[in-house]
């Protein structure tokens, strides 16, 4: 089993309670990005503060050097930083093949020669960015006959989290709201179907505006969510990225705890036994 070097943020997880994916360990349960950031430098900052282990990469904006992605790679220290290519900006099921092939390539030029890991996103809807359920489909079927560690981003969508489960996939990446909308959790009853029905780690993905919807993520049983926009769009990118580490260590923690359970009536935190009597 392979392992990520913590950062000094996840160095204080529980290291009993590792985030496993396709049999490789990690200490942080918060993915990030590397868009939308000002410059190289707050994005720099920005990761190491977070105490992220998993960074998502966008295959065609490196290849294409797209504005804000220049020295991109050099930029990262992929000895501490998992790659996680994804496929943005992909249509269809054959264009995410593709660029996906070119993810596990600029992984190896980053030095991960065994990483295999892709985020896999079909998304022909260029206004709403909402994902191809069954272009995600077939797509993920193809990428796992390839030996690809498929993590594929979906509507929060019970029946598919199920079907993409089935076909092989290592996780499954539901959005709480669309893409960098900051709207939060708006699909909590099918997220919480997601995680109650999964066996494989649930990442929620996309929406998250604040640490609080992080934690409440957390704290309903998804393994960790993916943060980009509402780090790399904040007033301080590098302390909205320590609070958004912070915020998943909390929300992990309480889940682990276990909450109060809810009730109709009030329940007294003070003993009523021994009161004075007037």
């Amino acid at each position: 089993m392979s392992t990520v070097s913590p950062s000094p943020l996840s160095s204080c997880t529980n290291a009993s309670d590792p985030l496993l994916i396709a049999g490789r360990q990690f200490n942080s349960r918060l993915f990030t990005g590397t868009g939308k950031y000002p410059n190289l430098a707050t994005m720099q900052q920005s990761l190491k503060r977070s105490g992220c282990e998993i960074v998502t990469v966008a295959v065609r904006r490196v290849q294409t050097v797209a504005a804000g992605h220049e020295g991109l790679m050099e930029a990262i220290d992929w000895s501490r930083i998992w790659m996680l290519p994804n496929t943005a900006g992909c249509a269809t099921a054959d264009e995410a093949v593709r660029v996906a092939r070119l993810g596990r390539e600029l992984a190896k030029l980053a030095g991960q020669d065994d990483n295999t890991f892709v985020k896999l996103e079909v998304i022909p809807d260029s206004r709403h960015l909402l994902p191809d359920p069954i272009g995600t489909l077939e797509a993920a079927k193809q990428l796992v006959k390839e030996g690809f560690t498929v993590l594929p981003y979906i509507n929060a969508d019970p029946l598919l989290a199920k079907h993409l489960e089935d076909v092989g996939c290592a996780t499954v990446m539901p959005l709480g709201s669309p893409i960098g909308s900051g709207q939060g959790l708006r699909n909590l009853a099918n997220i919480a179907l997601i995680i109650e029905n999964a066996s494989v780690p649930v990442v929620v993905d996309a929406g998250i505006g604040v640490p609080s919807e992080a934690a409440q993520a957390l704290e309903m049983g998804a393994a960790a969510v993916l943060v980009n926009s509402a780090i790399a769009m904040a007033g301080d990118p590098p302390a909205m990225a320590e609070a958004m580490g912070l915020a998943v260590q909390a929300g992990r923690q309480a889940h682990l705890a276990g909450r109060l359970p809810l009730r109709q009536d009030a329940s007294p935190s003070s003993p009523t036994t021994g009161t004075v009597k007037s």
